[in-house]
């Protein structure tokens, strides 16, 4: 039987040129996500925006009250690590200013662990059924997991390890942005097509994205981490 097992460093895991504009564009459409987010879902109850057909208020308003409190909790929390996750990959804050970077990182680990909690119960709920629940669920899950094994390695003095399970981690929580932009690509593509009937064009595309919104983060995540000389994931005999 296989097992999952970090792969030892073989460089300096120095970011290369142009990552302080990479660093940007992902905190611009991180702050974005996060008050794009939060915001919409602050104007009213639940009840109110599924009669305007606000975001996914339809597919909780009707739920139960501990799946509301989990849809609140993890659209709270989910943007709270969005926001605050693209600060843990400032060097300057990281090699300047180590006890901020601990701080921000608790806040950043208590966000995803409530977030990946909310939104594994979100996963039964969904609206597109099996898709959703293994889709989502898979994200809930990994989202949680990536995020520990950063910490526990953090705890173990590993940094290396550390920065690659966070890059992971943070790659997950990327998938908000990736939604979104997956959900308008997948729509234009349809338009693209020739069209039809709306409601069917946004069920179709949100059909697709709860695989789609993650699985290729967590591939250029590993990517990245492979360039940069930090452990890598690999499948090896016990």
């Amino acid at each position: 039987m296989s097992a999952l097992t970090s792969r030892p460093p073989t460089a300096t895991g120095r970011p290369r040129r142009g990552s302080r504009f990479h660093w940007t564009v992902m905190l611009l459409l991180s702050v974005a996500i996060t008050g794009y987010s939060v915001g919409q879902y602050a104007t009213g109850s639940l009840e109110t925006l599924a009669a305007g057909r606000v975001g996914l208020a339809s597919t909780y308003a009707d739920r139960p009250f501990p799946v509301q409190i989990a849809f609140y909790v993890h659209i709270i929390t989910a943007g709270l690590a969005l926001a605050v996750g693209p600060f843990q990959f400032a060097g300057a804050i990281r090699e300047r200013l180590p006890r901020v970077h601990r701080w921000i990182g608790r806040g950043y680990v208590t966000a995803v662990g409530l977030g990946a909690a909310a939104g594994l119960v979100m996963s039964f709920f969904n609206s597109v059924a099996f898709a959703g629940f293994f889709g989502f669920g898979s994200l809930a899950v990994l989202w949680g997991w990536t995020t520990y094994r950063g910490y526990r390695a953090a705890r173990a003095g590993d940094f290396a390890a550390h920065r690659a399970w966070m890059i992971r981690s943070f790659a997950l929580t990327f998938a908000a942005p990736t939604l979104r932009l997956w959900f308008g690509v997948l729509i234009l593509l349809q338009v693209l097509a020739g069209g039809g009937d709306v409601e069917r064009m946004v069920g179709q595309a949100y059909a697709a994205v709860p695989f789609l919104c993650w699985l290729p983060n967590i591939v250029a995540a590993e990517l990245m981490i492979r360039r940069r000389g930090l452990p890598g994931l690999r499948l090896v005999a016990p």
